[in-house]
Formats: C-alpha cells, structure tokens, sequence
C-alpha cells in the first residue's frame, strides 16, 4: 500500500520538484495550495480559490496528482500578520516566517493534510531530520549550505517535526533547478520566494500603517547620550542598525541603535555603539532536549547572518542569555537566535535585548 503525503505546494520550483521526488519514491502524494489572502491575484470573496485553481491547474498536470486548496486567510491574519505589525509597533522587527511555519505551515496545513487521510506533511525548504536512538528528531540543516532554510524551522514542535517530511534535504538548489529541467518540470512562480510574501510593492511603515486603528506617532531622535537631535514618523518606521531615514545630519552617519516605543524614542549612535557581546533571549523552542546548563554553540541571530560561536547559559525554561565570543553588530529586538551544535538545530527563541 502507498504511503499517503501532502506537501505544501506554492507553485514554486522547490515545492514542485519535492512533489516529484516523493512520486519517484512511490508514494501517493496530494498536493495543498493555502492561500493567505494576500495573494497577487482574486482577493475577493468567493474568487480566491477559483483563481488558484487555474494557477496551479498546470502543475496538478505535470505531477498527475489531486491539489487541493486551503483558506487559511483568517490564521494567517490573526497569527502572522497581526504579530508582524503589533512587534514592529511595540520597537521590535519581526521575522514572519519564525512564526509562520509553525503556525500556519505545520499547524494549520498539517491539520488538513491529516484529515486527508496523509501521515506527513512535505515541504520545499532545504533542511533535514534525523531520528536519534533515543527515539526522537532532531532538526539538522540541508546539504546547501548557501540555501539551508533550518533556522525558519527552529519552532517546530517535536510532534510537529515527527510529521515533516523535508525531500530536498540532500539537494543544492542548483541540482533542484537541473533536475526541474530534465524531468521538464516548469513551475507558475518563477522568483524566489521572500520573508514577507504578504507585503508586495510598499514599504513596511506604509503597511503597518494601513492597519486598522494604527495611528503612527512622532517622537523624538536622541544620541546615546540623551540629546535631542531631531524628530521622527514613527519607531515602527525604525530597526535596530538602521542608517537611512533617521534625516540627522552629523559628520559622521547615525546609526539606530535602539528604539523604545513605551517613550516613542528613536536611539542613534555611531557604527561602534551596535556592537555588544550578549543577548537575552526568550520564548525559546527546545526540539528535541531542553538545555539546563552552559553550552557553546553556534548562534545565529539572523538569517543572513552567519552563525558564530557564542555560549548558551540557560535561565529560566524557556530564557537564556547568549555570550558572543566576539562582539556582534545590530543584535536586534525582535529577530530569532537559532542555536547550532555542529549539524543540529538545538532551538530558537526571540531576541528580547542587547
């Protein structure tokens, strides 16, 4: 009997030919298309699902299998966007997609997928598991190290990693575009996909203040000394390492280095104030095994960002501080520090100060 599988298709290369590899493997795949009302196309009620269904009808074709297409515009809102603007109006930056895939992907998806009768949910993201002898996952990254997408996944749930399935675990993206091309696989979403797919064509201050009920503020800029040296609209309109739009003249170019939204400030320094040797970070994730005690790990606090070596000192179940082995720039409110131990991920959490 065929192994049953979902897998989230968003019309991408990436979800296309893990569809693929799965078919190849012999299981009896279908497809889920979840649309997050903030699609390019049929935002109005009752079209939505008509014009998805003609955009990934071609790809139903090519993988002889059954898509179906999920709403999950009422999650998305209250679950990702909402937190996306409340974070940035409270002085931190967000990272949507931290919250997305365990929520929306692995939380709302998944439960479809399992009411269709699959047993797992596949995704196109470039990261592994491991099943460890001890009888639970563990988190790993892909084999493209450029491409590894493990740090968006660092919030899934041991239950929830159970369920994942990850095909393009062992594939570089450029083996995944020469493999689409031989089996003549043509994806309808020919761009990469971006950290903010509900924000096309306009800035995140003119988003965020198109929110119902949001009123943006003008505040103060100061220097780290407390000076006042000018005004702003905003400090959702701010990020920590900021250098354009704070409008300060000064001989050398100001930096933000911290906003304060309970006080409507907008922090400024030079290049050097951004850089500190710790961070508290909590709502930390543990996927597999909780830490209790200081470790040195790799960590990263954003995902461009590289992982450096930085000790892990566990405080509360959830809230540790992180020690850098050398001073960081732009440790910033908001952003997720996954922690590494070589290949693992062994969790992540929330950057709540530097």
């Amino acid at each position: 009997m065929k192994k049953k599988i979902a897998i989230a298709i968003s019309g991408g290369i990436d979800s296309l030919v893990s569809a693929y590899l799965l078919k190849e493997e012999g299981c009896e795949v279908t497809g889920i298309h979840f649309l997050t009302g903030y699609e390019e196309y049929g935002k109005q009620a009752g079209r939505k699902e008509e014009t998805a269904l003609r955009k990934i009808s071609g790809l139903a074709g090519q993988l002889d299998i059954r898509i179906e297409v999920l709403d999950c515009s009422r999650e998305f809102k209250t679950k990702v966007v909402d937190y996306f603007t409340h974070a940035y109006r409270s002085g931190k930056t967000p990272n949507p997609c931290l919250v997305c895939n365990p929520s929306i992907k692995f939380g709302t998806v998944l439960d479809f997928a399992l009411k269709l009768g699959a047993v797992s949910l596949a995704t196109g993201h470039y990261a592994g598991k491991i099943k460890g002898k001890d009888g639970l996952f563990r988190l790993v990254k892909g084999a493209d190290t450029k491409k590894d997408q493990s740090y968006f996944l660092s919030f899934l749930t041991q239950a929830q990693l159970s369920l994942a399935i990850f095909p393009l675990s062992r594939f570089t993206k450029q083996e995944v575009i020469r493999l689409a091309g031989e089996k003549g696989l043509l994806p309808v979403i020919n761009s990469e996909s971006q950290d903010l797919c509900f924000i096309r064509e306009m800035s995140y201050g003119r988003f965020i203040s198109q929110e119902t009920g949001f009123i943006p503020e003008p505040g103060a800029v100061i220097d780290i000394s407390g000076k006042r040296i000018g005004s702003h609209g905003g400090v959702h309109l701010f990020t920590v390492g900021q250098r354009r739009g704070i409008n300060c003249p000064a001989a050398e170019p100001y930096y933000v280095i911290s906003t304060d939204a309970g006080k409507n400030l907008v922090v400024v320094g030079s290049k050097n104030d951004l850089l500190t040797d710790r961070c508290r970070v909590t709502g930390i994730n543990w996927i597999s095994r909780e830490q209790t005690s200081p470790i040195e790990v790799h960590t990263r606090i954003r995902y461009r960002n590289k992982a450096v070596i930085s000790t892990l000192i566990p405080e509360e179940r959830h809230t540790a501080t992180v020690i850098f082995k050398s001073p960081q720039q732009a440790v910033t409110p908001g952003q997720g520090a996954v922690f590494y131990l070589e290949n693992e991920v062994l969790g992540g959490g929330f950057i709540d100060n530097a």
